[in-house]
Protein backbone atom coordinates (compact mmCIF):
# COMPACT_ATOMS: atom_id res chain seq x y z
CA UNK A 1 0.00 0.00 0.00
CA UNK A 2 1.46 3.43 -1.30
CA UNK A 3 1.02 6.05 1.59
CA UNK A 4 0.25 9.46 0.43
CA UNK A 5 0.66 12.88 2.10
CA UNK A 6 -1.30 15.54 -0.08
CA UNK A 7 0.19 19.46 -0.14
CA UNK A 8 -2.22 21.81 -0.98
CA UNK A 9 -3.40 25.27 0.38
CA UNK A 10 -6.62 24.71 -0.48
CA UNK A 11 -9.01 22.04 1.89
CA UNK A 12 -11.32 20.62 -1.23
CA UNK A 13 -8.39 19.44 -3.03
CA UNK A 14 -7.10 18.15 0.17
CA UNK A 15 -9.95 16.13 0.70
CA UNK A 16 -10.93 15.40 -2.72
CA UNK A 17 -7.74 13.32 -3.40
CA UNK A 18 -8.61 11.61 0.01
CA UNK A 19 -12.05 10.65 -1.38
CA UNK A 20 -10.36 9.71 -4.90
CA UNK A 21 -8.69 6.78 -2.80
CA UNK A 22 -10.78 5.84 -0.10
CA UNK A 23 -11.83 2.64 -1.98
CA UNK A 24 -8.15 2.16 -3.58
CA UNK A 25 -6.18 -1.10 -2.75
CA UNK A 26 -3.37 0.50 -3.57
CA UNK A 27 -2.65 3.89 -2.50
CA UNK A 28 -3.97 5.47 0.88
CA UNK A 29 -3.80 9.23 1.81
CA UNK A 30 -2.29 9.00 4.72
CA UNK A 31 -2.75 12.64 5.80
CA UNK A 32 -3.12 16.54 4.40
CA UNK A 33 -1.32 19.34 5.16
CA UNK A 34 -1.58 23.08 3.73
CA UNK A 35 1.61 24.48 3.47
CA UNK A 36 5.37 23.99 2.89
CA UNK A 37 6.65 23.58 6.63
CA UNK A 38 4.19 21.51 8.17
CA UNK A 39 4.86 18.69 5.61
CA UNK A 40 8.14 18.25 8.06
CA UNK A 41 5.94 18.81 10.77
CA UNK A 42 3.60 15.48 9.56
CA UNK A 43 6.71 13.56 8.40
CA UNK A 44 8.13 13.81 11.65
CA UNK A 45 5.20 12.20 13.57
CA UNK A 46 3.87 9.68 10.63
CA UNK A 47 5.39 8.12 7.48
CA UNK A 48 4.53 8.61 3.66
CA UNK A 49 5.83 7.16 0.11
CA UNK A 50 4.91 10.17 -1.85
CA UNK A 51 4.21 13.86 -1.75
CA UNK A 52 1.75 14.90 -3.61
CA UNK A 53 2.61 18.54 -3.77
CA UNK A 54 1.47 21.80 -5.15
CA UNK A 55 3.88 24.54 -5.70
CA UNK A 56 2.37 27.56 -4.14
CA UNK A 57 2.12 26.87 -0.60
CA UNK A 58 2.30 29.25 1.83
CA UNK A 59 5.44 29.66 4.20
CA UNK A 60 7.40 27.46 2.34
CA UNK A 61 6.99 27.44 -1.54
CA UNK A 62 6.67 24.03 -3.17
CA UNK A 63 10.12 24.59 -4.48
CA UNK A 64 11.96 25.17 -1.81
CA UNK A 65 9.74 22.19 0.11
CA UNK A 66 11.47 19.84 -2.77
CA UNK A 67 14.96 20.54 -2.05
CA UNK A 68 14.91 20.50 1.61
CA UNK A 69 12.79 16.91 1.23
CA UNK A 70 15.58 15.76 -1.26
CA UNK A 71 18.01 16.26 2.04
CA UNK A 72 15.98 15.32 5.15
CA UNK A 73 14.21 12.67 3.53
CA UNK A 74 15.56 11.08 0.76
CA UNK A 75 13.43 8.02 0.68
CA UNK A 76 10.35 10.10 0.18
CA UNK A 77 9.41 10.47 -3.53
CA UNK A 78 7.37 14.08 -4.31
CA UNK A 79 5.19 13.99 -7.17
CA UNK A 80 4.11 17.82 -8.19
CA UNK A 81 0.60 18.23 -8.81
CA UNK A 82 -0.31 21.78 -10.11
CA UNK A 83 -1.64 24.34 -11.99
CA UNK A 84 1.07 26.24 -12.76
CA UNK A 85 2.86 25.97 -16.42
CA UNK A 86 4.49 23.05 -17.23
CA UNK A 87 6.74 24.79 -19.54
CA UNK A 88 8.34 26.54 -17.13
CA UNK A 89 8.33 24.32 -13.98
CA UNK A 90 8.11 20.82 -15.08
CA UNK A 91 11.38 20.09 -16.00
CA UNK A 92 12.92 22.29 -13.08
CA UNK A 93 11.40 20.62 -10.43
CA UNK A 94 12.49 17.40 -11.88
CA UNK A 95 16.17 19.05 -11.54
CA UNK A 96 15.44 19.95 -8.05
CA UNK A 97 14.58 16.36 -7.01
CA UNK A 98 11.25 15.48 -7.89
CA UNK A 99 9.89 12.30 -9.19
CA UNK A 100 7.34 13.13 -11.43
CA UNK A 101 4.90 16.43 -12.66
CA UNK A 102 1.46 16.20 -12.68
CA UNK A 103 -1.59 19.01 -14.31
CA UNK A 104 -4.32 19.68 -12.27
CA UNK A 105 -6.45 19.41 -15.33
CA UNK A 106 -5.10 15.47 -15.69
CA UNK A 107 -8.01 12.64 -15.37
CA UNK A 108 -8.49 10.36 -12.22
CA UNK A 109 -6.75 7.74 -14.55
CA UNK A 110 -3.70 10.01 -15.18
CA UNK A 111 -3.25 10.92 -11.39
CA UNK A 112 -3.62 6.85 -10.43
CA UNK A 113 -1.07 6.19 -13.08
CA UNK A 114 1.69 8.81 -12.17
CA UNK A 115 1.35 7.95 -8.26
CA UNK A 116 1.75 4.47 -9.18
CA UNK A 117 5.11 5.25 -11.72
CA UNK A 118 6.74 7.13 -8.93
CA UNK A 119 6.17 4.53 -6.44
CA UNK A 120 7.67 1.92 -8.74
CA UNK A 121 10.70 4.14 -8.87
CA UNK A 122 10.32 6.25 -12.34
CA UNK A 123 9.70 9.69 -13.28
CA UNK A 124 6.53 10.91 -14.50
CA UNK A 125 6.48 13.39 -17.16
CA UNK A 126 3.29 13.89 -19.55
CA UNK A 127 3.21 12.39 -22.87
CA UNK A 128 3.61 15.92 -24.23
CA UNK A 129 6.10 17.15 -22.58
CA UNK A 130 8.44 13.39 -23.01
CA UNK A 131 7.61 13.86 -26.63
CA UNK A 132 9.22 17.30 -26.69
CA UNK A 133 12.19 16.22 -24.98
CA UNK A 134 12.18 13.39 -26.68
CA UNK A 135 12.77 15.44 -30.09
CA UNK A 136 14.04 18.33 -28.70
CA UNK A 137 11.12 20.15 -29.42
CA UNK A 138 10.58 24.21 -27.83
CA UNK A 139 7.45 23.74 -25.03
CA UNK A 140 6.70 26.96 -26.69
CA UNK A 141 7.47 30.26 -28.90
CA UNK A 142 6.58 32.80 -26.87
CA UNK A 143 7.93 31.77 -23.53
CA UNK A 144 10.04 28.57 -24.10
CA UNK A 145 13.51 31.01 -25.09
CA UNK A 146 13.05 33.15 -21.94
CA UNK A 147 12.21 30.08 -19.55
CA UNK A 148 15.19 28.02 -20.64
CA UNK A 149 17.66 30.96 -19.85
CA UNK A 150 16.30 30.54 -16.47
CA UNK A 151 17.89 28.18 -13.24
CA UNK A 152 15.24 26.43 -11.30
CA UNK A 153 16.85 28.77 -8.48
CA UNK A 154 16.52 31.97 -10.92
CA UNK A 155 12.53 30.53 -11.21
CA UNK A 156 12.30 30.78 -7.18
CA UNK A 157 13.31 34.20 -6.92
CA UNK A 158 11.53 35.51 -10.30
CA UNK A 159 8.21 34.01 -8.68
CA UNK A 160 8.81 35.62 -5.52
CA UNK A 161 9.10 38.57 -6.95
CA UNK A 162 6.53 38.21 -8.65
CA UNK A 163 3.87 37.98 -5.84
CA UNK A 164 5.34 41.00 -3.89
CA UNK A 165 7.77 38.93 -1.77
CA UNK A 166 11.00 41.87 -0.61
CA UNK A 167 14.52 40.66 -0.39
CA UNK A 168 14.61 40.10 2.59
CA UNK A 169 11.33 37.50 2.85
CA UNK A 170 12.91 36.26 0.06
CA UNK A 171 16.20 35.36 1.31
CA UNK A 172 14.51 34.08 4.68
CA UNK A 173 12.62 31.52 2.45
CA UNK A 174 15.10 30.38 0.25
CA UNK A 175 17.75 30.24 3.39
CA UNK A 176 19.95 32.75 1.33
CA UNK A 177 21.31 36.10 2.53
CA UNK A 178 19.85 39.15 0.74
CA UNK A 179 22.70 39.94 -1.39
CA UNK A 180 22.70 36.94 -3.03
CA UNK A 181 18.93 38.00 -3.35
CA UNK A 182 20.25 41.25 -5.22
CA UNK A 183 22.44 39.41 -7.45
CA UNK A 184 19.61 37.14 -8.90
CA UNK A 185 17.33 39.82 -9.60
CA UNK A 186 20.24 41.41 -11.76
CA UNK A 187 20.58 38.16 -13.01
CA UNK A 188 16.88 38.01 -14.33
CA UNK A 189 16.84 41.24 -15.69
CA UNK A 190 19.96 40.74 -17.65
CA UNK A 191 18.40 37.22 -18.81
CA UNK A 192 14.89 38.52 -19.64
CA UNK A 193 16.07 42.45 -21.19
CA UNK A 194 14.56 44.43 -18.15
CA UNK A 195 15.64 47.27 -16.73
CA UNK A 196 13.38 47.33 -13.70
CA UNK A 197 11.30 45.58 -11.05
CA UNK A 198 8.50 46.40 -12.18
CA UNK A 199 9.27 45.42 -15.98
CA UNK A 200 10.50 42.02 -14.01
CA UNK A 201 7.23 41.89 -12.64
CA UNK A 202 5.00 42.13 -16.03
CA UNK A 203 7.71 39.90 -17.82
CA UNK A 204 7.01 37.21 -15.01
CA UNK A 205 3.17 37.83 -15.74
CA UNK A 206 3.52 37.12 -19.34
CA UNK A 207 5.60 34.08 -18.37
CA UNK A 208 2.53 32.67 -16.39
CA UNK A 209 5.16 32.48 -13.46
Amino acid sequence: MIKLLVVDSHPIIRKGIELLFVTSKDIKVVGGVSNGEAIFDFLKQEKADIVLSEIDLPKLNGITALRRLSKEFPQIKVLIFTSQPEEIYALNTIKAGASGYISKNANIITIKEAIMKVAGGDTYLSNNLSNQLAFGKGVNKSSGSLYKKLSTREIEVLKLISIGKKNKEIAQELEINEKTVSTYKARLMKKLHVENIVDLINRAKLMDI
